[in-house]
């Protein structure tokens, strides 16, 4: 099994977070309309703001609104800002009341409804935009829908293209739109005005629509129609709880049936209950996105002291065989599936056994995310969901915080299931020593960094992660799966024709086997005594005259090690990468390559140019020509040995590395008197 391998990464705070509630990041969106649109989600929210100065401060506060899309419920696109409030032309400039929209297409136009305070008269209007995209332009109307005094628009429209608009006003109201989608349709009647306590008696309005029958008694707002299977279906927020004086209930997301667009309705019950936070609104939409059904709702994740700052959600939502809906769950999770080579939060985890918690990174900056605290050994998350069909040759990157010698696993399906990669925590002092980078949050007691690992396993297809923690505890943020880049290509030996040098002379093509393993912690020791003494002494059999075959294995001490023809894709081989891929370990490793030199004529006063990262010795036709000593850095042209010549026929070119800590490669080419690349000849394995 591969040893773990621990590096510290630049943590970047701007990779996206990706498929989990809530599901945009960088701002509040409440009140979430759903519709889809040319194979894509379209999400109109409300935008929730921190009120400015002069306005009430524990009071809702919005003053534009942005559309975002997505095509698979986890990436999604924020298009900007389609409408504000000093744009609508009736409404108040600095109403702060641009509440729940809604956004409906027909006959290839996109029409846009909203709410606002106008600027005379009382209460609320809804206004009208026009668009030929789901995103905008929208080109605003001068007047808002007549007849309409009320909050939470929205629209179905049925199945024979009629428009019927229900919004919240003197409880949940109806009405059929003309066909302009702009108007009422139908004569305005004149509706008197309920007498609040301790307020004065208001004169009637001419109000279109009539009230929606059948809906329990109980404050309702937020009224949001579809039709499925021969069924109307209004759902609306509800708050079933006792009011009055020192009560504080909640809304709850409650719905009825119909076999008529306007009722009278047939009231079922709930279909999300209340949040148990205590978060006063919920509001919501529902839509059938590629055959499954979908719940979009609103929580304070990212204010949990502040329930009038929220957020959007996402849950599926399923029916029963009668056409009943069934009561959704809320979760961290949400819905969509995550590719693994996404930034996977696991903190937004499924389900966790009992302790694990979340808190936030930051609880100055909310948006900047949790992560999940694993309390000690045997807790453990589950994160549903992940792809792993877009993994070909990966690794694993763990942003985690951890006591020293702290370990985890990541594993597949349950918390006994197959390990895809094992973790320990580092000793600190290897963590931030000269020359890292700075992890991007620490504490008195640990600090957070990238660990990398490789995998063990590669799951197939979509399965579940699982973090397990086996030490005293553990803190993670996220993960993310990475495909190794294509640092070299395998050589069938038995088809491949000869190699070439590449333009500048460089050879790419060599034998390379698994590192040995060295005791190297600092590479202060390489001095010329040590480094002959290092290399000459025998690690495997024939190791100074073997021409190797691609797949043979030597022993080398408790290792077996076997040897790989690969060609690099860069002038210089990224030896690190190569043990990565095929060692044991990376750091504190002996390489040794071998390739073969074919030359058609013989090549004279020709010198071997290399680098290497760190120390190197090179061998032509079993002559020692050159010793790079000391902790180097892979330089080209670094060395350069005396003039050689290149006889005619197969030259055997030998070299090994040898580096602690650092990451190593090596090049080498040859070059004539004046350091022009000699290129004139064709490189083999065999």
């Amino acid at each position: 099994m591969r040893k773990l391998i621990v590096s510290l990464l630049f943590v970047m705070l701007s990779v996206a977070a990706i498929g989990q509630n809530p599901i945009v990041r960088d701002q509040y969106t409440a009140d979430p309309t759903a519709r889809v649109f040319n194979g894509k989600v379209y999400l109109y929210p409300s935008h929730d703001i921190l009120p400015p100065a002069g306005q009430r401060q524990d009071w809702f506060c919005m003053t534009d609104y942005h559309v975002f899309s997505s095509d698979n419920l986890t990436t999604w696109e924020d298009h900007g800002m389609i409408l504000s409030q000093e744009k609508v032309p009736w409404g108040k400039a600095d109403g702060y009341s641009m509440w729940a929209p809604d956004c409906v297409s027909k006959n290839g136009k996109y029409y846009f409804y909203f709410p606002n305070a106008p600027k005379s008269g009382r209460g609320f209007a809804i206004g009208v935009a026009t668009a030929d995209r789901p995103e905008g332009p929208f080109t605003l109307e001068a007047e808002p829908i007549k007849g309409v005094s009320g909050i939470d628009p929205c629209v179905l429209i049925d199945d024979d293209g009629s428009a019927y608009l229900y919004w919240s006003g003197m409880g949940i109201r109806g009405a059929r739109l003309k066909d302009n989608m702009k108007e009422l349709a139908g004569e305005l009647k004149e509706v008197k005005i309920p007498r609040r306590e301790g307020m004065p008696e208001m004169p009637p309005m001419m109000v279109g629509g009539e009230e929606m029958k059948g809906l329990p008694e109980g404050f309702k707002e937020g009224p949001f129609a579809f039709k499925q299977g021969g069924w109307y279906y209004l759902t609306f927020p509800w708050v079933r709880g006792e009011t009055g004086e020192g009560k504080n209930p909640t809304e709850t997301l409650a719905y009825a049936m119909s076999r008529n667009p306007l009722g009278p309705w047939d009231f079922k019950g709930i279909i999300m209950a209340e949040h148990d936070n205590t978060c006063w609104t919920n509001h919501h939409s529902i839509v059938n996105y590629r055959g499954q059904w979908y719940l979009f709702y609103h929580r304070n994740d990212f204010s949990p002291r502040d329930d009038k700052r929220r957020s959007a959600r996402i849950e599926k939502l399923f029916f029963n065989a009668d056409g009943t809906i069934r009561e959704v769950k809320q979760t961290m999770r949400g819905v969509g599936v995550n590719q693994a080579t996404e930034k996977i939060d696991v903190d937004r985890y499924s389900y966790a056994s009992a302790g694990v918690t979340t808190a936030f990174n930051d609880t100055l900056c909310t948006f900047n995310g949790w992560h999940a605290m694993l309390p000690g050994k045997g807790s453990w998350l589950c994160y549903q969901d992940v792809d792993f069909g877009c993994i070909t040759d990966g690794y694993l990157v763990v942003c985690a915080k951890a006591k020293e010698n702290t370990e985890f696993t990541i594993r597949e399906k349950t918390a006994k299931g197959k390990v895809i990669a094992r973790f320990k925590m580092t000793v600190k002092s290897e963590m931030t020593r000269p020359g890292m980078s700075t992890p991007f949050r620490r504490d008195q007691s640990n600090q957070w960094i990238a660990l990398t690992a490789p995998l063990d396993y590669t799951p197939k297809g979509i399965t579940d992660v699982v973090v397990t923690c086996e030490g005293e505890g553990v803190d993670i943020d996220w993960v993310m799966f990475k495909n190794r880049p294509n640092y070299f290509s395998e050589v069938d030996t038995k088809q491949a024709a000869s190699a070439s040098p590449d333009k500048s002379g460089f050879i790419r093509r060599w034998m390379l086997l698994e590192p040995i393993k060295q005791d190297v912690r600092s590479n202060i020791i390489f001095t010329n005594t040590w480094l002959e003494e290092t290399f000459s002494k025998t690690y495997f059999k024939d190791q100074n005259t073997m021409l190797p075959k691609n797949g043979q294995k030597v022993k080398v001490d408790k290792q077996t090690l076997k040897w790989h023809a690969l060609d690099s894709e860069n002038y210089n081989l990224k030896l690190f990468r190569f043990a990565e891929k095929y060692g044991d370990q990376t750091y504190g490793s002996l390489f040794w390559a071998v390739t073969v030199i074919d030359c058609p004529e013989e090549i004279q006063q020709v010198r071997l140019a290399a680098g290497s990262n760190g120390a190197s010795k090179w061998w032509l036709n079993g002559q020692e020509v050159l010793l790079l000593e000391g902790d180097r850095r892979m330089v080209v042209d670094d060395g350069m040995s005396a003039r050689l010549t290149l006889k005619t026929g197969r030259n055997i070119l030998r070299c090994a590395v040898i580096n602690g800590p650092g990451l190593s490669d090596m090049c080498a080419r040859f070059v004539d008197e004046k350091g022009n690349p000699i290129t004139n000849f064709t490189i083999k394995t065999q």
